[in-house]
């Protein structure tokens, strides 16, 4: 089922009494969430995620804009006649109620042709349990069960009455880091068994990127960029989208550009951009923008150790490198994160992230790296939109 969302805006009355204006949590969004995919909406908390989730079911009612399923408005329509399955944070199961009871509630509400026959909810029931591979406990009440288990019968419910939609909203929050990444595999698998069409709100970026077909990142209420995760986390167009996606997070300079390549400081970092892509201006002309304050944003793992660095006195110092004091080595097993410090940097503490052995020079407490062409990204420090 396709969902089509046309200029959604969403008002709410400001509780602070002393302003008149309304907060705006949907900001006129528009968007395609093609049919059988899994969409993740990405971003801070207060950014409009859980009210573009409440939008589509029905939950919230939209200031301004529709809400079609395929050809179909449903922007007035019920929750109840909108065929959705809802799944929250609090998976709000019947404590007095087993397993199988509490998946084959939605089915006993079903009226007039829709009603099922006993035997027929107890295989929807059986079905829904084995989906989610939990027949062997549909005996059993959820207070017998763990966090994870809770959270696949809340699943089982929302599945079982074969919703057009399925919409999870922050529904691994409460499970400890192991059981998180086994039951975002176990939703992707489900996914991919029903062909159903799902919505996926998360503040965890790790958790979006690993099991969404596309990431909508937002803020404010709007869309700050979409695609393949892959995608957006190589390609951010704004620099907000790359702060928000990566871990550790992105390091962030300031930085400008002039005749002869981008500087970080007295450091040449890099040749000047030959593509602009995304760049505000439109066409990159190097004397306009010469001397222009940029933001060079490098993620961790693009620095390479620049081993022909022999101090500030003994080396070419025409080359391209960055030139950082050096705090520590940490070795984690398969990575090493090198921290080191410059007064260029927004932050405390630049994180490069390298192999374990490989090697590194220091001389007089400072290291010097080569930047990865494809790790770094150029933003206007006026605009905050992508240059290169």
């Amino acid at each position: 089922m396709k969902i089509v969302l046309e200029h959604l805006t969403k008002k709410f009355p400001n509780r602070n009494r002393k302003i008149k204006e309304d907060v705006i949590a949907v900001n006129d969004f528009n968007y395609e969430i093609p049919d059988g995919k899994l969409v993740g909406l990405l971003g801070p908390s207060g950014c409009g995620k859980s009210t573009v989730l409440n939008l589509i079911s029905g939950l919230e009612k939209p200031t301004e804009g529709r809400i079609y399923f395929g050809d179909d408005d449903v922007t007035d329509l019920p929750v109840e006649n909108r065929g959705v399955g809802l799944v929250f944070q609090n998976y709000a199961l019947y404590p007095h109620l087993n397993v199988r009871e509490n998946i084959r509630f939605p089915l006993e509400n079903f009226r007039g042709d829709k009603k099922l026959s006993k035997e027929e909810m107890e295989r929807k029931v059986y079905e829904a349990a084995r989906l989610v591979q939990i027949t062997e406990l549909l005996d059993r009440k959820p207070s017998e069960m763990s966090g994870g288990q809770q959270q696949r019968v809340a699943i089982a419910r929302a599945l079982v009455k074969k919703p057009k939609v399925l919409l999870l909203d922050e529904p691994l929050s409460n499970l400890d880091a192991r059981l998180r990444l086994q039951t975002r595999e176990e939703l992707k698998r489900i996914q991919l068994e029903t062909g159903i069409t799902t919505v996926f709100v998360t503040h965890d970026q790790e958790e979006a990127m690993s099991i969404s077909d596309t990431i909508v990142v937002m803020q404010e209420g709007k869309i700050m960029q979409e695609g393949e995760p892959q995608t957006v986390y190589d390609k951010p167009e704004n620099l907000f989208v790359a702060k928000f996606l990566g871990t550790p997070q992105i390091n962030i300079f300031e930085g400008e550009i002039r005749s002869n390549g981008i500087y970080i400081g007295n450091d040449r970092v890099m040749e000047i951009p030959i593509n602009a892509r995304a760049y505000a201006i439109g066409s990159f002309d190097v004397t306009a923008t010469s001397g222009k304050k940029v933001y060079v944003a490098v993620r961790p793992e693009g620095f390479e150790p620049d081993l022909s660095w022999n101090g500030r006195n003994g080396s070419n110092k025409d080359a391209m490198r960055l030139i950082c004091g050096f705090r520590k080595l940490e070795v984690m097993g398969r990575d090493s994160s090198i921290l080191s410090e410059n007064a260029a940097m927004e932050g405390a503490v630049i994180r490069s992230i390298i192999s374990s052995g490989t090697e590194i020079k220091a001389p007089g407490g400072e290291i010097a790296f080569k930047l990865k062409q494809g790790k770094v990204h150029v933003f206007d420090a006026e605009t905050g939109k992508v240059i290169n």
